[in-house]
């Protein structure tokens, strides 16, 4: 072999060694040295309060969600690197919901590969969809309903109330060729979480994924419970009397909304305008406070996983996968201490939102007439509100 073509084979051979492959990057190599799966995580279980506060939940809620998804979450060994654990795929996505903190810090951190990180997060959010929605977002039933109902009557004092409705604005990366599909009116991209939630601020139904440009009364239009409401498909019992005022005739079960929702037989929104009579404020004022349970249940889901509080950039299909995901979550973790955090506003005033200048106050008249009808019941003694109806 001459000279020429000894040196043209060395170049060949070193573009072919420059070509090869890492499967594990020399960082990730100390993954059981320094990764903080195999050192902080662990440790962490031996103190509940921290483990807690780092992860959302305890290590036994942990071990327990393990244990409906775990399945999903394993991938099989390859003769080039060992699958990342279930567990450690549930850790970064529980971390990654507490702190919204990106894929790529987390991949420095627990010495995973960032596609791996991303990976896991999307397998693991819609493991909890698929195994757990059933059972904590399970479909009403006409039972479930009536349950809700007598639970908003003893806590909140409003009357039929099968739950309270709002929309909340997920903030997200524009995606590309969007237009401005997602742009909504705070100036900022965004999706749509379409929530009802009951008297404790769990969520009984959720829709997500609306663009960010919609109303919120535009999405509840659309969406599978303003149709199922409509069409009276959804399990909702017949018309009954309101609590001890039976004599005067059946009224409708109904949802609490704010302005943004149109006036329905089963919705029920604020008089519009300052300046209004008595009993209509004090409608307004009973209906506000039935409503903060939704307000309460967006804070709760905010505070505790704080990646709403920031951009997520996701593609809109993976987005809606995390955001059901902590809702189902929310749902699972709920205490009662949680439930009480809008406790301090039950009886001031202060709590009362302000609806002049949103909306007009048109209706079909039978809703109407039971909005009026329900200014009356909450006049009357049976209505008024009362410390003995407090649980």
């Amino acid at each position: 072999m001459n000279r020429r073509k000894a040196l043209a084979l060395l170049v060949i051979l070193q573009r072919i060694k420059k070509r090869k492959r890492t499967w594990v990057t020399a960082i990730n190599q100390r993954r059981l040295q320094q990764g903080v799966f195999y050192n902080l995580a662990e440790e962490l279980r031996f103190n509940a309060a921290t483990h807690r506060s780092y992860f959302r939940m305890t290590p036994t809620q942990m071990d327990h969600i393990l244990s409906v998804i775990g399945a999903d979450l394993q991938r099989q060994d390859t003769n080039y690197r060992l699958a990342v654990e279930p567990k450690q795929r549930l850790v970064v996505t529980l971390r990654f919901l507490a702190t919204g903190e990106s894929f790529r810090s987390l991949a420095l951190a627990y010495r995973l590969g960032r596609k791996t990180v991303a990976d896991s997060v999307h397998m693991t959010c819609r493991a909890v969809v698929d195994h757990m929605m059933e059972t904590q977002m399970p479909k009403p039933t006409e039972e479930s309903w009536t349950a809700i109902t007598e639970r908003f009557w003893r806590r909140w004092q409003f009357p039929n109330c099968i739950g309270a409705i709002d929309g909340k604005h997920i903030q997200i990366q524009a995606p590309k060729k969007s237009c401005s599909q997602f742009f909504n009116y705070k100036k900022t991209f965004s999706i749509i979480l379409l929530a009802l939630v009951d008297a404790d601020s769990k969520f009984i139904i959720i829709q997500v994924g609306d663009f960010g440009r919609a109303s919120d009364g535009g999405v509840f239009a659309h969406s599978a419970l303003g149709r199922g409401m409509s069409e009276k498909t959804l399990n909702v019992p017949e018309d009954t009397p309101l609590p001890g005022y039976g004599q005067q005739g059946d009224v409708p079960y109904m949802m609490v909304g704010d302005a943004a929702f149109p006036l329905k037989r089963y919705l029920m929104r604020p008089y519009p305008g300052s300046n209004l009579s008595r009993h209509n404020s004090n409608f307004n004022y009973r209906l506000s406070r039935a409503r903060m349970t939704v307000e309460c249940a967006f804070g709760i889901l905010a505070a505790r996983w704080r990646v709403f509080l920031s951009r997520i950039s996701m593609l809109p299909c993976h987005i809606d996968m995390v955001v059901m995901a902590a809702c189902v979550l929310h749902n699972y973790l709920i205490k009662p201490k949680n439930r009480d955090m809008v406790e301090g506003q039950r009886d001031g005033e202060h709590g009362l939102q302000s609806v002049r200048h949103m909306g007009g106050n048109r209706g079909p008249r039978e809703a109407l007439q039971t909005r009026e009808f329900l200014c009356h019941f909450f006049d009357s003694p049976g209505g008024a509100l009362n410390s003995a109806h407090n649980v």
